[in-house]
């Protein structure tokens, strides 16, 4: 990687509970960076009202607005969501289908790193084969591997601080948050 330009990636998280497993997944990113990358998340999917081309014709919310520049600006963003049903939250998949509709695409030529965190076994793989579909839409770069599907999340996050304390998952967290440079890096050359 590098790690002589600073790169800047941001969080989408998938999920609207405080509580949240994935909430505690991303709250621990920033730390988890290596040197030369900074990690902030973007506003909350729930302050965009359900696609409606009808209110898309008035013209386009503002924090719809507000965070397809933020992921415009970005060199990467890493999404973390759960999985609802085999698939992602409806509220992650309406936030999709709004920044789809914008031109310039927010996501085109994008690095993109996908996590996801289960209570299960599975750790949420079904939503992120799921969320690589609609990514290929928006001509988004999903990082393949190291593919991150945090299970038996419940016992990696501490009840009490809801903070990640698995030291294993930060580790591997970490390494895919360099992978993802790497392949930012890339797609700069």
């Amino acid at each position: 990687m590098n790690t002589e330009s600073r790169l800047n990636f941001v969080i989408l998280l998938g999920s609207l509970r405080k509580a949240s497993l994935n909430a505690a997944i991303a709250r621990a990113l920033p730390d988890l960076a290596p040197p030369g990358i900074s990690i902030t998340s973007l506003g909350s999917i729930g302050d965009f009202p359900h696609y409606d081309a009808d209110v898309q014709e008035e013209g386009f919310p503002a924090p719809v607005l507000a965070m397809a520049q933020q992921i415009a600006a970005s060199d990467g963003v890493i999404i973390v969501t759960p999985e609802y049903n085999y698939s992602i939250p409806g509220v992650l998949k309406n936030a999709i289908d709004w920044l789809s509709r914008l031109s310039p695409q927010p996501f085109a030529n994008k690095p993109v790193a996908i996590q996801t965190a289960s209570p299960g076994l599975i750790g949420g793989a079904r939503a992120q084969y799921h969320l690589r579909q609609s990514l290929v839409f928006l001509d988004a770069f999903v990082l393949n591997k190291p593919e991150a599907m945090i299970s038996q999340a419940a016992q990696k996050i501490d009840p009490e601080s809801l903070q990640l304390t698995d030291i294993g998952t930060r580790e591997f967290l970490t390494r895919q948050i360099s992978a993802l440079a790497a392949l930012a890096n890339r797609l700069r050359e």
